[in-house]
């Protein structure tokens, strides 16, 4: 009985050694069963302490860290920006754009053959042409093309006029005169569209404007003055420069219907006119360009050093540009 309580109350020692084994190996299992975790929570840990470090120092701030994740953006942007030209160039070359002649219509075509893009003609070669290149069904309107070597920002040099066509324009010219009692019933007399005051006022108030040439006399321009920004930008608002600002509306009249005609230089020096029509022929339409050209010539400021024009074209609705020579004028 000594015995058998002495085996039970006294294990052996190796059943003690095998215990200690299993509990090593346990212990072993659940170290390595929470050793990811444990490495992962290390690595977060430092991580942060090593960021707080790095921000103490200041060398990796909140705005440094910006400024390295925009250059970055950038760098991608450019390799994206060089992969994109590469495709773009080894895409087919697009075929070049036609020229204005080569896009236009077959009419236009054909009679563009018929003159020498290079040549400057004389004026009443170039007229010629003119009249055999127009490709309208209508009665085409004869257009001269002056490029001057002026600045019209200088006062001097925005050049300005008014004269009478001698073989008129060719369109029929509604005029409009802006007088009282006597004044208004001689322009009716001399051909006037519409005279009168009141009744064009009214007119005027409401918007609508049925002439092409407006005549004021002296005592009425202030009247005009409201309706300063609805004329002008037609070039209806009548000017003593332009001889629509007069005391004598007959003349005034009578000239506006025969053929009066203004030219202004544009913004960059050009003076754009019509001289007639084809229907007048090369003879009648020689004259009126003659004229314009005198004009033109009797106009040339003093303070203009070298050449006066710099080139002219003659031309029709819709029609070719013919070149003329520069000494005509």
């Amino acid at each position: 009985m000594a015995e058998a309580k002495k085996s039970t109350k006294a294990p052996s020692t190796k059943s003690k050694v095998l215990k200690v084994k299993e509990k090593e190996i346990k212990n072993g299992i659940t170290e390595k069963s929470n050793q990811p975790e444990i490495q992962t929570n290390q690595k977060s840990e430092a991580k942060e302490v090593a960021e707080v470090k790095i921000a103490k120092a200041g060398k990796r701030s909140a705005k440094a860290v910006k400024e390295v994740e925009a250059k970055e953006a950038k760098e991608e942007r450019k390799i994206h920006r060089s992969e994109v030209e590469a495709e773009v160039a080894k895409a087919p070359l697009k075929a070049p754009t036609r020229s204005h002649l080569e896009r236009a219509g077959k009419k236009l075509r054909e009679a563009a053959k018929l003159i020498e893009a290079e040549k400057a003609y004389t004026l009443i070669e170039a007229i010629d042409l003119a009249t055999k290149t127009s490709t309208t069904k209508f009665d085409s309107t004869v257009e001269l093309h002056i490029n001057l070597n002026v600045d019209p920002r200088q006062a001097d040099q925005n050049l300005r006029d008014n004269f009478v066509l001698p073989n008129g324009t060719g369109k029929t010219v509604r005029v409009a005169v802006l007088a009282e009692a006597d004044d208004a019933v001689t322009a009716k007399k001399a051909g006037a569209d519409i005279a009168g005051s009141e009744d064009l006022l009214k007119e005027l108030d409401k918007g609508v404007i049925n002439f092409d040439i407006l005549i004021a006399t002296p005592t009425l321009m202030a009247k005009l003055g409201k309706y300063a920004r609805t004329l002008g930008p037609k070039g209806l608002m009548p000017n003593p420069k332009s001889g629509t600002v007069t005391t004598d509306v007959t003349k005034a009249v009578t000239q506006a219907k025969a053929g009066r005609v203004e030219y202004r230089v544009d913004s960059t020096g050009i003076i754009h006119l019509g001289i007639g029509k084809v229907s007048f022929g090369s003879a009648k339409l020689l004259e009126n360009a003659q004229t314009v050209f005198a004009s033109v010539k009797s106009a040339k400021p003093s303070t203009i050093k070298g050449n006066y024009v710099k080139n002219i074209t003659v031309t029709t609705s819709m029609g070719p540009g013919i070149k003329v020579a520069v000494s005509e004028l």
